[in-house]
């Protein structure tokens, strides 16, 4: 569903600064402009965001992450260009940079400058790491993936494999929410921003804490995911008729009855040593071969059926392409159509969350470059003749 106009949203009236650039900023800035906050995009000019023109995987980074947002294109190394962002600042809630190291600082827009101008700015930054000995370092989602364990963890013994989505760009711009939500509630106590800060690195390493524990636990080091001793009997691929891949777990006792009783597999059933979950991983090494050769008899449609009889999960083996038409996305009202750049439109996710009767859906298209910048120069007082100046000197970069 397409939503236009302004609608009564929970982040209404807060006005947000993303100087970010790739994913992770801008998926923090995402979040907060689904949710209702005036979300400014501040693009170098004169050529915007580099995600503008990437090639390869990341053709998706700017439609997808920029939706409900408004752009501005500001040469930040003239005097005029941070004239405008400091009059910008002092009218704003938020402020969000994913800038290398001691860039914004360079620019004169760190926290302590931030600070003079608006002391009830929330400013968020999102770095690679935390402070330590690696804080200067430049990082990438790929980079911290093979630091941290997750590549590991991810692909076979020896074959560290990075994870499919930009998951650490994309989780570390969440937790940057999460920092500037709750700095947003303390500060109506307080009546002042604070500096809040989210990385890539740490944001692995806590995904990484349940192997931690793992490793803690039993004393041994931590296998890869494909190299694991899963704890359920039934956690597997299997091969349909066709040749095709269903994924079925089964992860309790009663699944198991339901199972068996579903799939035919009485005799299975009855077998005293597969009677617990537990006594069933023991068997393993024969009962994942019987089972595989029973799903090679049926055709993909019919496990899928009686998968979903059984009430056990299950999941046939999508592609990102396969979402367009699923249908749980899209009875359930989880894809918003999104006017890609060139006029072609497209249904993309929304945010996963929702809140009361709240519809975070479309109220922009990623927007072109300097998109909406006369209003936003407009609302901190210049006037047109002003504009028109600032537009003819290249400090500000007008849309196509």
């Amino acid at each position: 569903m397409r939503e236009k106009g302004n609608l009564p949203l929970p982040l209404g009236g807060i006005r947000v600064l993303e100087l970010g650039h790739a994913v992770m900023g801008p998926t923090c800035g995402l979040l907060l402009a689904d949710l209702g906050a005036e979300v400014i995009k501040i693009e170098r000019a004169p050529k915007g965001d580099d995600t503008r023109r990437l090639i390869g995987f990341g053709r998706g980074f700017f439609p997808f992450f920029n939706r409900n947002k408004k752009s501005i294109a500001i040469d930040l190394k003239s005097d005029k260009g941070k004239a405008i962002l400091r009059k910008l600042v002092a009218s704003s809630d938020i402020f969000i940079e994913n800038y290398a190291p001691g860039t914004v600082d360079r620019l004169g827009f760190g926290y302590n400058e931030v600070l003079k101008i608006n002391p009830r700015m929330i400013y968020c930054s999102l770095k690679g790491f935390m402070k330590g000995p690696y804080e200067n370092r430049t990082a990438l989602d790929e980079v911290v993936q093979m630091m941290a364990g997750l590549a590991y963890m991810t692909g076979p013994p020896g074959r560290p494999l990075r994870a499919g989505a930009s998951v650490i760009d994309i989780m570390g711009g969440s937790y940057g929410v999460i920092a500037i939500l709750t700095a947003l509630y303390e500060r109506e106590r307080t009546g002042r921003g604070q500096h809040v800060q989210a990385t890539l690195y740490e944001s692995t390493a806590f995904l990484m804490g349940q192997h931690m524990a793992y490793s803690a636990v039993s004393g041994e080091p931590c296998p890869p995911m494909p190299a694991r001793v899963s704890a359920w009997s039934v956690y597997e691929l299997f091969q349909s008729k066709e040749g095709e891949m269903v994924f079925v777990g089964i992860t309790s006792d009663m699944q198991w009855k339901r199972f068996c009783k579903t799939f035919g597999l009485s005799s299975l059933y009855a077998d005293e040593r597969l009677s617990t979950n537990n006594s069933r991983i023991g068997q393993r090494e024969w009962l994942i071969p019987e089972l595989q050769k029973m799903f090679k008899q049926k055709e993909k449609t019919e496990i899928l059926r009686l998968c979903e009889e059984a009430g056990i999960p299950f999941a046939p083996i999508a592609k990102p392409e396969d979402l367009f038409a699923d249908p749980q996305m899209n009875e359930g009202g989880s894809l918003v159509e999104t006017t890609l750049p060139g006029g072609r439109t497209t249904k993309l996710p929304k945010i996963p969350l929702r809140i009361g009767s709240y519809n975070f859906g479309l109220r922009s298209d990623p927007p072109e470059i300097g998109e909406g910048s006369q209003e936003l120069l407009k609302s901190i007082g210049l006037s047109e003749e002003e504009i028109d100046e600032l537009k003819n000197g290249g400090i500000i970069v007008s849309p196509p």
